[in-house]
């Protein structure tokens, strides 16, 4: 696996988590239908099947955010755009100190 594909989350993990969701679901269903005490006799299998989607879940909120090459090009080219448009309009208008005292009515 390349580097960027670590690094994203493709469809194709994603589908492999979903079933990964599905299997622990069943499992628990499973072992619950078998009787009192048996979802607890489950408890290895159960351990070990929570610590993957555990793992995978984690990977997966880690790295939908994660932006690609191209989305962090497109951030960066709207915030110089932005940061330029901000510039422009603070150049264009001068700031100045307001002064009450200067444009006061003198009868207030």
């Amino acid at each position: 696996m390349s580097d960027h594909e670590e690094q994203t989350y493709g469809e194709e993990r994603r589908r492999e988590l979903e079933r990964m969701l599905r299997e622990l679901g069943d499992l628990i269903r499973q072992l619950d239908a078998r009787g009192p005490g048996q979802l607890l006799a489950g408890a290895g299998e159960l351990m070990r099947l929570i610590g993957d989607v555990r793992s995978e879940l984690f990977h997966y909120e880690v790295r939908i955010t994660y932006d690609t090459p191209e989305v962090a090009e497109s951030r960066r080219i709207v915030r110089e755009a932005t940061a330029s448009a901000d510039d422009a309009l603070e150049q264009k208008w001068e700031k100045t100190e307001w002064d009450p005292t200067r444009d006061s009515d003198p009868e207030w």
